[in-house]
């Protein structure tokens, strides 16, 4: 499991829940379940990991927690 932050939610225009990785911009995925949204996150993480290896990005390095509540 990747250590980078994931915001959790219900989409009603998706009718599914969605996961943002803040810190991969644009990293994200969907699920009909929370379980799947954040399964398929990870698939997702690798995949952004994989590419920005490819074209010569900076991977940022999981900071954890981002905000305070």
């Amino acid at each position: 499991m990747h250590k980078y932050e994931r915001i959790i939610y219900w989409s009603d225009i998706d009718d599914k829940f969605i996961v943002e990785v803040p810190e991969l911009s644009g990293c994200m995925a969907d699920g009909n379940t929370a379980e799947e949204a954040l399964k398929n996150v990870e698939i997702v993480i690798s995949e952004w990991i994989e590419t920005a290896k490819e074209i010569g990005r900076e991977i940022p390095k999981a900071k954890g927690k981002l905000m305070f509540a």
